[in-house]
């Protein structure tokens, strides 16, 4: 007894050595990803995307990229022309911008050691992780700690898993590597808890399946939020040079890097519609691992109230994409607020209301 007791604690030690371990990493990749922005801001293949988005084509005739290659003594090489079509209704068709690095030699080999970095503190992150379970031999999302570090490391492995699934989301390595450490940075400051065994409502195997579906929701619901916020941004940009305006030249410099509206726009949709169905397995099973633990599967407490107000907001969403007259920023409006329920489910009531679900630990 004296021995294991001995193992989890050093265990437990290994744990928070490791998380601190991989915020130092994460900063690192952090500094990375500003340096590709940085760097890439004066390309002229940033400036050629501008001078594209300014003069796109009309809705009738959908604008293309065009990317320029240097073949031997320079011998120009055109790649085949890339249609990019907005989702909203009536909006112009606008070419995707060149992605953070700008073009540029320079800004990329800062972008590709920025995701080498935020790989690497993944996996130091999710060893951190395995280690917490470790010491406490169970699933490690007993409180809001084990919980927060569990939820940025599911969150950075979904943005990886994009990456190497060949879809162009480095755009997002600068927003997630910063929520990350907040994240990481919140959870050992204010939410840290020591190594404890659960609470016996917690004794189920439904611990494994309702919070694992919960973070892996979460963490995908964030990347879509994010890609809904940069949509705003990036339309608003666009709305103004359609209409003659002159964005300023901070705005210019990000956002004419990022992809068009339609692209931000599209992939929050997709990554919401798909995880959406597994939020609802989400609720559906907290329901019966609640019949198992109290003897009834839904009463109305605060967890289970905003849990069915994330999905009903979410649902609103889903619908108003399907909906004439609220594709685009309407829907776009509905998506953050849905998020926002879900932010508040974990903090606002964890933290703040007192309810069967007060496993905060803190």
């Amino acid at each position: 007894m004296i021995l294991a007791a001995a193992t989890n604690e050093s265990l437990a030690h290994t744990s928070n050595y490791l998380i601190y371990s991989s915020m130092a990493v994460y900063t690192l990749a952090f500094l990375a990803h500003i340096a590709e922005w940085v760097l890439g801001s004066r390309s002229k293949v940033g400036r050629t995307a501008a001078a594209l988005t300014r003069t796109a084509a009309p809705a009738a005739a959908p604008a293309v990229t065009v990317q320029v290659k240097t073949a031997g003594e320079g011998t120009a090489v055109l790649d085949k022309p890339k249609v990019v079509t907005r989702s909203a209704a009536g909006a112009r068709d606008v070419p995707d911008g060149p992605g953070a690095a700008g073009g540029t030699e320079k800004g990329d080999l800062y972008g590709r050691m920025a995701v080498s970095l935020t790989t690497l503190a993944f996996l130091v992150e999710a060893a951190g992780v395995i280690a917490r379970a470790l010491s406490v031999q169970r699933a490690p999302w007993g409180n809001m700690y084990e919980f927060s570090i569990t939820f940025s490391t599911v969150a950075t492995g979904a943005y990886l898993g994009f990456l190497a699934a060949k879809k162009n989301i480095r755009w997002m390595g600068l927003p997630l590597v910063t929520t990350v450490l907040l994240d990481l940075g919140v959870a050992t400051t204010w939410l840290y808890t020591d190594s404890d065994q659960l609470v016996p409502a917690l004794h189920s195997y439904w611990l494994w399946i309702h919070v694992s579906t919960a973070i892996f929701c979460g963490a995908v619901f964030y990347l879509g939020a994010v890609a809904t916020l940069l949509y705003l941004f990036r339309d608003s940009y666009e709305n103004k040079l359609a209409t003659g305006g002159n964005p300023g030249s901070f705005a210019r410099s990000v956002l004419e890097r990022l992809p068009a509206a339609a692209t931000l726009d599209k992939f929050a949709y997709r990554v919401n519609a798909a995880v959406f169905p597994l939020w609802t397995f989400t609720i559906i099973a907290g329901a019966i691992w609640a019949g198992d633990a109290w003897g009834r599967y839904w009463g109305w407490d605060a967890k289970e109230v905003w849990s069915f107000i994330t999905w009903v907001a979410y649902a609103a969403y889903l619908h108003a994409r399907a909906t004439a007259g609220w594709k685009g920023r309407k829907a776009a409006y509905i998506a953050l607020v849905a998020f926002a329920c879900f932010l508040f489910n974990y903090y606002g009531v964890n933290i703040f209301v007192a309810s069967k679900h007060s496993y905060a630990g803190v």
